[in-house]
């Protein structure tokens, strides 16, 4: 059995699959899911798992150069606003584009993580680092 990293086997094969620059969506259940693009569900019921227990897991095992939001969600949702200032300060450069850009830029992702969060605007693109 895994020891360390992502345990869930869908997350751990496309985060062992990434290239540099290559991107990953963590999702609300609410975002829809480009055709094409693999939608792995860990959604269990409305808030569970939230979008900052995946973000957070994912965080521990991936290496991110860089991180977009939805340029609404600075003012529509004040969690997502104070975990972008997080990664901001963890030297993880951050853009922001209009939610409906946002959403185009969704069907390069290798996969959406879609969790059970129910909270306006906590979607992120995140942009695969290296580790050397």
């Amino acid at each position: 059995m895994k020891k360390l990293g992502h345990l869930n086997r869908d997350i751990a094969r496309v985060l062992a699959g990434m290239g540099h620059t290559d991107s990953l969506v963590i999702a609300d259940c609410g975002l829809p899911i480009p055709d094409g693009v693999e939608c792995i569900d860990v959604s269990l019921k409305m808030g569970v798992p939230g979008f900052f227990d995946v973000l957070d897991t994912v965080l521990d095992d991936f290496k991110v150069e860089r991180a977009v939001f939805a340029s609404e969600s600075l003012t529509q949702n004040a969690a997502v606003a104070a975990r972008i200032a997080q990664l901001a300060q963890a030297q993880v450069a951050i853009d922001h584009v209009p939610h409906d850009e946002f959403k185009r830029l969704c069907r390069q992702a290798k996969a959406v993580i879609r969790t059970g969060e129910c909270s306006p605007y906590a979607n992120v693109i995140l942009h695969s680092g290296v580790i050397f």
